[in-house]
C-alpha cells in the first residue's frame, strides 16, 4: 500500500485519515489570529495545520494587480500583500504548532517561498492546485527530497501525470489531493469519483480530498471511499473577514470531522460472516424449534404442535423447522420444550 510519513505520522489507506486544517491566509496577516487558530485546532485534537507561504515579489508579476479572484473584490496581488507573514512570524507559528504536538505544513507559492520553508526545516511540502502544472516549481520543491502532497484542482489527468513523473524521478514519497477549485464548491461538483480515479491511475500515491464545500459531509464521504488525507479551510471565528472564511470550518466542525473520519476508517473493509463476538447476541436473537402442544411418542410434528421461538439456545434452530414437519416424535414431549435431535425419530 502507498504510504508517506510526515514528522513520524504515517499516512496511507491502512491508517486513520490525516485531517489537515488549512488556516491558509484566514489570519489576513494578523499573527495573533494565526496563533489562536493553531491553539484552537490543537484543542479539538487536530494533527496538522497548514498555512500558505507568500513572498509576493517572487510570486507574482505586476500584472497580478489587475486580476481579481472570484471570491474577492480586490486584486490577488493586494490580497497577498495584506496576508503575507514574515519569515520570523512563520518560524514562530511552526514552533508553536510543533510544541502542541501537531504537524506544520505550508504551501509555497514561489521558489523564494519554498526556499524559506526549507530553511525553516519543514517536514514536507503541500503544493497547491495552481502550481500542479508549474513543473519548474514542482521540480524545485521535489529537489529537497521531502514528501510532497500535491493538490490537483484545475488540472486534467495529463498535467497531473507530468507532475507525478517529476515526483517519481526525484524519488520522493507523494500524495495527491483531488480538488475542485470553486469557492465554495457545490456538492454536485465535488466528484468523489475523480478521487477514486486518482487512486486507480496512480497506485503509488497516497490519495485524499481537499474540499471547498460548506460542510464536512463530502470529506466524510471521501473517508468512506478510502481517502487517506482530508483537507478543509479552517478558522477560529466565522465572523472574521477573509477571502476563505465563508467556506471554512470552525473548531467544532473540525473536531467532528476528525472524530467521524476515524470512525469511518475503522469501519472499512472486512467480509460478511459471523463474528465470535456476535455469539452473545445469537443466544437470545436466534429462534429454536419449540413444542407448542403436548406430543405423544410416534405423533408427527406439525405446525399445530411445533413452532419457532427465542432464545436460540436450543439444539435445533429455526432453520431446520421445515425438515421436522411430518417426522415422528421419539418419545412423549411436554409443551414449551426446546426440541433436541434425540426427541426426533431417526426413521
Amino acid at each position: 500500500m502507498p504510504e508517506i510519513t510526515l514528522a513520524g505520522r504515517r499516512i496511507g489507506p491502512q491508517f486513520p485519515p490525516l485531517v489537515i486544517a488549512e488556516i491558509g491566509i484566514n489570519h489576513e496577516g494578523d499573527y495573533a489570529k494565526a496563533e489562536r487558530m493553531v491553539r484552537d485546532a490543537a484543542a479539538v485534537g487536530c494533527e496538522c495545520v497548514k498555512f500558505q507561504c507568500h513572498v509576493v515579489a517572487d510570486e507574482m508579476s505586476p500584472q497580478a494587480k489587475s486580476v481579481v479572484p472570484g471570491n474577492a473584490d480586490v486584486s490577488i496581488y493586494e490580497i497577498m500583500e495584506r496576508c503575507q507573514l514574515t519569515e520570523d512570524e512563520e518560524r514562530r507559528l511552526k514552533a508553536l504548532t510543533e510544541s502542541l504536538g501537531m504537524i506544520y505544513l505550508s504551501t509555497p507559492f514561489s521558489r523564494a517561498a519554498a526556499d524559506r520553508l526549507e530553511r525553516m526545516g519543514v517536514c514536507g511540502y503541500k503544493i497547491g492546485s495552481g502550481e500542479c502544472n508549474n513543473f519548474p516549481l514542482v521540480d524545485h520543491i521535489a529537489g529537497f527530497g521531502k514528501p510532497v502532497i500535491l493538490s490537483t484542482g484545475m488540472n486534467a489527468m495529463d498535467s497531473i501525470a507530468k507532475s507525478v513523473e517529476i515526483l517519481r524521478a526525484r524519488k520522493v514519497p507523494f500524495g495527491l489531493m483531488h480538488t475542485t477549485s470553486m469557492y465554495p464548491t457545490p456538492p454536485d461538483k465535488v466528484r468523489l469519483g475523480a478521487m477514486q480515479q486518482l487512486m486507480a491511475t496512480f497506485p503509488d500515491a497516497v490519495v485524499g480530498l481537499s474540499d471547498h464545500t460548506l460542510t464536512i459531509y463530502p470529506c466524510l464521504g471521501a473517508a468512506a471511499l478510502g481517502a487517506s488525507m482530508l483537507e478543509r479551510h479552517y478558522t477560529s471565528d466565522k465572523s472574521w473577514p477573509g477571502p476563505d472564511v465563508s467556506l471554512s470550518m470552525n473548531p467544532a466542525e473540525l473536531g467532528e470531522l476528525i472524530k467521524g473520519s476515524r470512525i469511518i476508517q475503522q469501519a472499512l473493509g472486512g467480509s460478511k460472516g459471523v463474528l465470535p463476538e456476535e455469539q452473545v447476541t445469537i443466544d437470545f436473537a436466534y429462534a429454536s424449534c419449540v413444542t407448542i402442544a403436548p406430543i405423544k411418542k410416534g405423533e408427527a410434528f406439525s405446525k399445530a404442535n411445533l413452532w419457532v421461538k427465542r432464545p436460540g439456545t436450543g439444539e435445533i434452530l429455526a432453520e431446520h423447522f421445515e425438515k421436522l414437519l411430518g417426522r415422528a416424535a421419539a418419545r412423549d414431549i411436554d409443551p414449551d420444550t426446546q426440541l433436541g435431535w434425540d426427541m426426533v425419530d431417526a426413521g
